[in-house]
């Protein structure tokens, strides 16, 4: 084949490879996969950040709402909240955000905010009585202070007794944020509840970062509740008091 002739037949085979339209989508979808990879991967975070939002919302609304109907009743037809029944309620929020690992973490505050008169007050008084909590967020200060709570602290020993020394912590302008505070009526008390959970990207930090986030949620007490102190019969409970950091 003379120089002409390869010369010649080269042209023709680039002019073919020019002209053949056979690998255009398979090129096309080559450059185009890493964007639908990318669009997809965080659609799924955003996704996953909304659920999220609505599980913690979820399981606030339930704690609270449980903690204000549970006790027992004594012989004067009031009803007494034990720590056994406030373990079972915090017990159940645990259970309800296990699939998205709650009290490892994030953190519960279950706050008993009451406005009532006590044997040692001359007049009702708006306070936090008690407080406990459940979480492993929070231990790690000042890094985790975030988790702890936001509206308000009590002792360990406040509430585990009707003294004056365990009176609580007062709240005048109640609990919540500012332009938002949740007061107990007359006579009466507020399970006020915070939950603070650390998220965790699905596809690590390139696409969103872990994010804090933050649910409130209160509910009146239903029933004719003793608020003289959180009462702890023998066999006696643990106290879930939020000095104790365990999920």
């Amino acid at each position: 084949m003379t120089f002409l002739s390869r010369l010649f037949t080269r042209k023709r085979t680039l002019r073919s490879l020019a002209d053949d339209r056979s690998g255009l989508a398979l090129l096309e979808f080559a450059f185009s996969l890493p964007l639908v990879l990318g669009l997809g991967a965080y659609g799924l975070e955003v996704s996953n950040l909304a659920l999220l939002n609505l599980r913690i919302s979820q399981i606030a609304l339930n704690l609270a709402d449980n903690a204000s109907r549970v006790g027992t009743y004594s012989t004067l037809s009031t009803q007494q909240l034990r720590e056994v029944d406030v373990n079972d309620v915090l017990q159940a929020a645990r259970f309800q955000g296990a699939s998205i690992n709650l009290t490892t973490n994030g953190r519960i505050i279950l706050s008993s905010l009451e406005n009532v008169q006590q044997s040692y007050d001359t007049a009702p008084v708006q306070r936090i009585h008690w407080q406990r909590c459940l979480g492993l967020k929070g231990s790690n200060l000042p890094a985790d202070s975030a988790y702890n709570s936001s509206y308000g602290t009590t002792t360990t020993t406040d509430g585990t007794d009707a003294t004056v020394g365990n009176d609580g912590t007062l709240a005048p302008n109640g609990m919540g944020p500012t332009g938002g505070q949740v007061n107990a009526p007359a006579a009466s008390g507020v399970m006020f509840v915070e939950i603070n959970y650390l998220t965790k990207p699905l596809f690590g930090s390139w696409l969103t970062s872990p994010a804090r986030l933050n649910y409130i949620a209160s509910f009146i007490v239903r029933d004719r509740r003793d608020f003289s102190q959180l009462y702890n019969p023998s066999p006696a409970a643990t106290r879930l008091t939020c000095n104790l950091y365990s999920n």
